[in-house]
């Protein structure tokens, strides 16, 4: 037994309230619970209670044992002295106040449905299952599963609403500047994604936005800040980045990383970083103002439509500047746009759009609902369960649900285990 589970309890009244009574068989009618505090004081605030018929209006604490109240010193503490009800799952100590009154006490256990503690115990504690509800999360109804799944996606997005809106104090609300940014870190992926964000939030966007419309520039600027151009190489290519980012860098005066942030090794090499920086520059240099594009976007294809991108011919025919390599296109793939989608795109309109307060759920739901579901462990091991994923709204839903819910065996405030543990 555990607090977590008695908040539970008492939050959602899952206990009898038939012959509800004190440890000294004073009648309880409990007309509110209160609300739940998640700060310092007493669990439950604002609650009213009836004791022996009698109203009370005040505070309502929780422990396993009724001892834990000295434990924890609430004795000391006049948070607690408007407490009127202590609800303990055992009792094994009166409860004094100020007074010299005993506390009244409600020994939970003894009015809880025996079922619901045999749930409870299925759902937390087998820690051989993958998730908590491995085996049972099959009976739960599609329907709730559906609306739960949609509730995850936002709460996913909410999170990273945070990042865009730090990032955002940080560029004074420059949504363009912001764009490239995460552009940058999204292209970096995983492995490379933190030095593409160091390097794209080591410049003032300004200067970007300056040099955008003039491809030579702009890919001298991308290169430069990212440490690729200090070497000596003999590519003629490489000495008119590095002439031209010379200039740059007096003018603006600019500080480059060292090219030793970004990471090659296992990596195929159309994720090379060199590659991603030669992509990243010609879209900028495609859209100078990409923002204001991509907020007025509704269907997938537009989006394929704007991340059509050329690069020059030098990278045609190379992966580094050291080398030469059969040619190839290197356009980005679908794919790759589709996690920018889900990444960059998306996150950044639902920002955006909140913030004005405009309605944004259709538009964001109709723009996700159109990508496939990702593929990785996470979402496998779900349709192993018979939770199978239609679209990318979903996926990441389930990202959401296991990261944040299932390993931190969150169940009791999650839709499916509430299911599961008022189920006969």
């Amino acid at each position: 037994m555990n607090e977590d589970f008695l908040y539970y309890i008492w939050q959602y009244k899952l206990f009898s309230t038939t012959n509800l009574q004190t440890i000294n068989h004073q009648n309880i009618a409990v007309l509110k619970t209160g609300n739940h505090n998640k700060n310092e004081g007493p669990d439950f605030l604002n609650a009213q209670l009836k004791i022996d018929n009698q109203l009370w209006a005040g505070n309502v604490e929780m422990h396993v044992k009724s001892s834990d109240w000295y434990l924890h010193k609430h004795e000391e503490d006049t948070n607690y002295d408007a407490v009127i009800l202590h609800v303990v799952w055992g009792h094994d100590v009166d409860v004094f106040m100020k007074n010299n009154q005993a506390l009244p006490t409600l020994e939970l256990q003894n009015f809880v449905d025996k079922n619901l503690l045999d749930n409870y115990k299925k759902l937390l504690h087998n820690k051989q299952n993958w998730i908590p509800c491995q085996y049972q999360i099959r009976a739960v109804d599609n329907f709730l599963i559906d609306n739960w799944l949609e509730r995850l996606y936002f709460e996913r997005l909410e999170q990273k609403a945070k990042v865009i809106d730090q990032l955002l104090q940080k560029s004074n609300n420059d949504f363009e500047a912001v764009l490239f940014q995460l552009l940058a870190k999204n292209f970096g992926l995983k492995i490379n994604g933190e030095a593409f964000l160091k390097f794209a939030t080591s410049i003032d966007f300004s200067v970007v936005r300056k040099v955008s419309h003039n491809k030579h520039q702009l890919s001298a600027l991308l290169f430069g800040l990212s440490g690729f151009l200090e070497d000596e190489i003999e590519e003629v290519y490489h000495q008119q980045l590095k002439k031209e980012y010379q200039y740059l860098q007096h003018k603006y005066n600019l500080t480059p990383l060292s090219k030793n942030y970004f990471q090659f090794f296992r990596m195929r090499p159309h994720n090379f970083p060199t590659i991603r920086i030669a992509q990243l520059s010609a879209l900028l240099n495609n859209h100078q103002n990409l923002f204001s594009k991509l907020i007025k976007v509704k269907d997938l294809n537009e989006v394929y439509d704007l991340f059509t991108i050329e690069v020059s011919e030098f990278w045609k025919t190379h992966f580094t500047f050291e080398n030469t390599s059969k040619q190839s296109s290197k356009k980005l793939t679908k794919s790759f746009i589709d996690l920018l989608v889900i990444n960059t795109i998306i996150p950044l309109k639902f920002v955006f759009l909140k913030n004005r307060g405009e309605a944004f759920e259709d538009d964001i739901l109709y723009l996700i609902h159109q990508l496939k579901p990702e593929k990785n462990s996470i979402i496998s091991k779900f349709s192993d369960a018979n939770v199978i994923a239609k679209n990318a709204m979903e996926s990441q839903a389930l990202l959401e649900l296991k990261n944040n819910y299932c390993t931190k065996k969150r169940c009791l405030h999650c839709a499916i285990g509430n299911s599961l543990l008022r189920s006969k």
